[in-house]
This record gives structure tokens, sequence and C-alpha cells, in this order.
């Protein structure tokens, strides 16, 4: 193998001799081209089994399997490939690699290896590790290398503190993604802008961040809470949470606002506390809304399109048509994804809008009129143990509402990381 294509710091990285390895770094840093070098550099070696484990089978297909031909066919290597298994026999040197999924974790049972690489290690069960995984590298005294940007403290963050104890054996790293050297400084600085502080601390500074007490952390009554403007030209959005006890819906409306920055105002709602359904969600927001002139469009729980909150035929988002359409006609829209994004997604798009890294403020309420937002932004809790997973139990009057305006603002405003190929150098 020609390590002339690793960055600087990938190759400290690469020439440690440490049994276990592990690498947290930022989004871009460049873990899959470093995983593929390590695979293949052990591969050149006679009879040897190196696995790629991914969080899923499709992960494993999609982010690494392509990459992986195309480096050895770089190498003018003969190989024999296995489509369906994702493994491929190395003709020269009696050598397999492996790409496997971590879903079904009990399906890899039972085979030595040599050199286990385990990629976005933090989302993967460590059960995966400690009942699986670890005991293939026994009889063949093999090694193991872990990357992944950091989720909170869980297994990922212990094995990482491995390295930095000094614990025998092992040895960690943390790279940001500026030293990954793929990403430009000033794409890193706009995601700064766009991101809420702790998100930014996580996905670009490699942060193990400890996701705890209320969700919506930079949410303040002083800065967030504000009179708003209503347009009945523009368009609104009725964003909906599909519940029973209570039954929400929150109106927002994209405008300046009183900070003069373009952003989302949250300039109504819908909070039925008892014996609820979507129907009397819906009559409700004919009886404060219907005489509104522009474009009304619809966000929510993509969920909604195979049940029904009412006892009556039809999908949640089939009785909001039926009770919609004809007060609004053709200016009534739908924009659901086919499935929900992850509850941290939402809630990190939500957090970005309250307050950015560079603190800028995109997300305001008017708590006149939306006061059941104000009690969600204020008391929706998180899980304890840093996962950033929302705590439904703790208030299960609360979180509704506030999980509708996250499916809003997740789909017309994402967190996405920056897209930068990483070119299969001295391969």
């Amino acid at each position: 193998m020609n390590p002339s294509g690793l960055t600087d710091n990938q190759r400290v990285v690469a020439e440690s001799g440490a049994r276990f390895r592990v690498l947290a770094s930022g989004r871009r840093f460049g873990k899959t081209y470093l995983a593929i070098y390590e695979l293949l550099f052990r591969a050149a070696r006679v009879n040897q089994v190196a696995w790629y484990v991914a969080p899923s089978y499709r992960q494993a297909k999609q982010i690494s399997w392509k990459m992986l031909k195309e480096a050895i066919s770089a190498l003018q290597w003969k190989a024999k490939y296995n489509e369906s298994d994702l493994s491929c026999y190395l003709v020269s040197s009696g050598s397999t690699i492996a790409l496997r999924g971590a879903e079904n974790y009990d399906s890899l049972r039972g085979v030595g290896i040599n050199l286990l690489v385990m990629d976005e290690a933090a989302d993967i069960k460590q059960e995966a590790w400690t009942e699986v995984l670890r005991p293939t590298l026994s009889d063949t005294g093999g090694k193991a290398f872990f990357i992944g940007t950091p989720k909170g403290r869980n297994w990922f963050y212990d094995l990482y503190m491995h390295g930095k104890d000094n614990v025998p054996g092992w040895e960690s790293w943390q790279f940001t993604t500026v030293e990954g050297g793929n990403v430009p400084p000033e794409e890193v600085e706009a995601a700064r802008r766009d991101l809420d502080e702790l998100t930014f601390a996580q996905e670009y500074l490699a942060s193990f961040v400890n996701f705890e007490g209320r969700a919506y952390y930079p949410f303040s009554y002083e800065t967030h809470c504000n009179p708003l403007a209503y347009d009945p030209l523009k368009a609104i959005a009725l964003c909906f949470d599909f519940n029973v006890e209570p039954g929400v819906c929150a109106i927002a409306q994209e405008q300046a606002l009183p900070n003069g920055i373009e952003g989302t105002g949250i300039i109504g709602e819908v909070h039925i506390p008892r014996n609820s359904n979507t129907p009397a969600v819906c009559r409700k927001i004919i009886a404060d809304w219907g005489k509104h002139q522009g474009r009304v469009i619809c966000y929510g729980d993509a969920t909604g399109g195979a049940r029904g909150t009412a006892q009556v035929q039809g999908s949640d988002w089939d009785l909001i048509r039926q009770e919609l359409k004809p007060v609004f006609g053709e200016r009534l829209a739908f924009h659901v994804k086919s499935a929900n994004p992850r509850e941290r997604a939402r809630v990190n798009a939500v957090n970005s809008r309250l307050k950015s890294t560079s603190g800028d403020i995109r997300l305001m309420v008017d708590s006149k009129k939306a006061p059941h937002v104000v009690r969600d932004f204020e008391g929706v809790q998180l899980l304890k143990g840093g996962s950033g997973e929302i705590d439904k139990k703790a208030t299960p009057d609360l979180t509704h509402i506030t999980d509708a305006i996250g499916y809003y603002v997740e789909y017309c405003y994402p967190q996405t990381a920056p897209m930068t190929k990483i070119k299969l150098a001295g391969m």
C-alpha cells in the first residue's frame, strides 16, 4: 500500500502500533478513506481476514463498497467479488475483505478476524462489540480500529477514554473537521453560523457533548418571545403531530423577525387538551384561520399516512385533506417526508434556528398566541445518559407541539454535513 494518499493526521493514526485504536473525528475528516486504507494494508498480507462493520448493511454498501473496489482497481490487484455478500477475495495474498452491517449483530459470530474496523461506532450497539465481535479477535490476536463522530458519552466515549487513560494496548485520537483537510475552513464557518452550539461542537469539533437537561436549551422567554406579524396573503405552515391528549398544531409563517433577521415566526397554535382527534384539530384551524388568503402548507409526522387518531376510516393525512380542502381549495398543499427524520435531527434543527453558534436567532414565538409552544420549549427534557433523545415519560403532556414544529423546521432547514469528495490518491 502507498500511504501517500493519507493526510498527515490520518498517517499518525495509521502508523500507530496499538492493538486497539480509537479515532473520534469531525464530519468529512476522511474516516472511511482511512478505513479502506487499513483494510487493504492488512489484506496485502497472506491469508488475512479483514472486516469492515457499519451500523447497517445499507450503510456499508452505500458508503464503502464502491470505494473499496475503486481502491483495489487503482492498485491493479486481482480480486474476486461477491456482490451479494459484500466480500472480496484477493488472489495474490489469499486474504478476504468483508463489509458487514451491525443491525443483526448475532449473525456476525463464529469468524476469526485479523483486523476489525468499526465505522461510526457510536451508532452501533455496545453488545455488538462486547458479545460478538471482540471474541472474533481472540484466537487470531487480531486488531480493532474504532472510528466515528461522537454521539454523546456512550460506549464509544468509554473506548476513547481507554486510549487517553493509557490502558495497555489502546491509543486514541481526536481531530476536528478542519484538521481532516478535506473541507475548506470557510465551509466549516458557514456550518458554525447555521448550527446550534452543541451540535456544531459534536459534528465538527468531535467533542463528546453530553446532551442532558432541556431539549431546547437555547430558548429563553426574554429573547424568543415577541409580538409577531401576520400576513394573510403569505403562506402559513400548519405543523402537525398526531395525538389525542393533547391534539395540537403549530402555525408558522416565515417573516422578518423583530431582530431584523428573516426567520420562522410561530404565530399561533391549536391545543385541545382532552378527547381530541385530527378532525377536531382541523375544525379549530378552520375557526381561527379559515379566512387566510395565502397558501396553506401542511407539515408533520410521516406516520400519519398509515393510521388515524379518529375512529373513522382513513389516515390522519386523509382526514386533514377531507376537512381542509373544502375551505382552502387549491391553496392547500402537503410537504411530508416518506419517513420521519431521527428525533435528534429534529431537535438539532430547531435548536439551530433558536440560536446558531454564531448567535443568530431565526425562530421566535408570539407567546400570547402560542403559549403552549412556549411551555414546551421551556419544559421538554432529554433522557439522562446523554443520548440526546427526548424523555417522553417525564412530561407526557409536553413534547407534542414542539415535535410538530420539529417536523416543519427539519423539512425546510435540514442540517447537512458539507459534501466534499475525497480523492483516492495514492491507491
